[in-house]
């Protein structure tokens, strides 16, 4: 039977020359977040199933189970509610993701270069990586994200790469042909070479395109969760669950819909949804409203428990300089002109960094009321 081999290495030449040896011995590949601890690593592979670990300077095997003929990935999810699954992923699932993102990119395996400097612990760097192999396009791999680096990537030739929306920022997106970026609260207003995408580890990547679902994916919205058929779709989890409805649509557990373009609007993760006096508010519209202000640099935002209104909206800001002073009556003064007034925050925090998973996506599990906060709160 066929091993899950854990790759407890940095992204690098050696990461995807192992990466490829896994697969040419028939056996599927587990990533591993090299930013973890050593102990979490170590227990996250045990709760994996892998029965062999490569390091960069050691093998070793483990009392794991076995994967499936056809299986090629076992990707860990960021965890944001929670612990991480593990999703299984196929050959032909990744190879379906390399396809529909090469077709629609327009990529020239001859001219272009990947550059893959997130990690490839998660879906985002990894599919950068699988693609490249799967169509035999050039690829550059970091071992971190550094603006400096990325830019004399771009520089040198690299003309591909995918990034999280903060390092976009950091960087002259001028230098690459596209972008790729993914996550949460995406700005609208991007340069013309930036794609915005929309899609999820289960998904092998993204699937959506500046809302529009890449060839051979569909999208419904059913009570206002956003469904998903595609190619590139998990087998199921690493604990043989099968998340998929009737018909093969998988639930994404995210709120949108379709506008009158016919293109996906994302609202958020449902389970993130605040009910504040009877009214629904999507956490994601509140940050992309809060970003567009000169003096907010990062926001998140949760809805927490209140006696009078259910749940408050509250926002934790990151002020965009040391000695900016953001109150909560400028802040609800603002962005009145863009929501409506029930969806203002009741409650700020101002804070010198939001709590982030390894995957860069902010822990909101971690935004609580508490005791560190009651000096920087104002209340509505």
């Amino acid at each position: 039977m066929p091993k899950l081999v854990a790759l407890d290495i940095p992204g690098g030449e050696l990461f995807v020359s192992a990466l490829q040896k896994t697969w040419d011995e028939g056996n599927a590949a587990f990533p591993v977040d090299q930013r973890l601890p050593f102990e979490e690593r170590r227990k996250l592979i045990e709760r994996m199933g892998a029965s062999k670990v490569i390091a960069p300077d050691s093998e070793h095997d483990l009392k794991g189970y076995p994967v499936e003929d056809g299986d090629a990935l076992v990707v860990a999810t960021s965890g944001t509610d929670g612990s991480p699954k593990g999703v299984v992923l196929t050959h032909d699932a990744i190879a379906a993701s390399a396809r529909m993102t090469s077709d629609s990119l327009l990529i020239d395996s001859s001219s272009d270069r990947w550059l893959c400097c997130i990690p490839v612990s998660h879906i985002g760097g990894l599919s950068v990586v699988t693609r490249a192999l799967l169509t035999g396009t050039e690829i550059e791999v970091h071992s971190k994200f550094s603006a400096s680096s990325c830019e004399k990537s771009g520089r040198s030739g690299s003309t591909l790469v995918s990034l999280v929306v903060t390092a976009m920022r950091r960087i002259d997106v001028s230098l690459f042909r596209k972008v790729l970026v993914g996550g949460s609260s995406i700005p609208v207003d991007l340069p013309h070479n930036v794609v915005a995408t929309y899609g999820m580890t289960e998904t092998a990547s993204g699937v959506v395109y500046d809302g529009i679902p890449l060839d051979g994916v569909e999208i419904k919205i059913t009570d206002g969760q956003i469904f998903i058929k595609s190619p590139s779709l998990l087998r199921c989890y690493r604990n043989n669950v099968s998340p998929f409805t009737d018909g093969g649509w998988f639930p994404s557990g995210d709120g949108g819909e379709i506008d009158k373009d016919g293109k996906l609007k994302v609202f958020g993760r449902i389970n993130h949804v605040i009910v504040s006096g009877g009214e629904m508010i999507w956490p994601a519209s509140v940050e992309r409203a809060l970003s567009g202000l000169s003096w907010v640099k990062e926001a998140a935002v949760v809805g927490n428990p209140d006696e009078e209104w259910g749940e408050i909206v509250t926002a934790f800001v990151v002020p965009a300089g040391k000695e900016t002073v953001i109150t909560l009556e400028q802040t609800r003064e603002a962005l009145g002109e863009v929501l409506p007034r029930f969806a203002l925050p009741r409650a700020l925090h101002i804070v010198d960094a939001l709590p982030k998973t390894t995957s860069g996506k902010v822990a909101k599990k971690q935004l609580l009321l508490g005791d560190e906060f009651d000096n920087s709160v104002s209340r509505d």
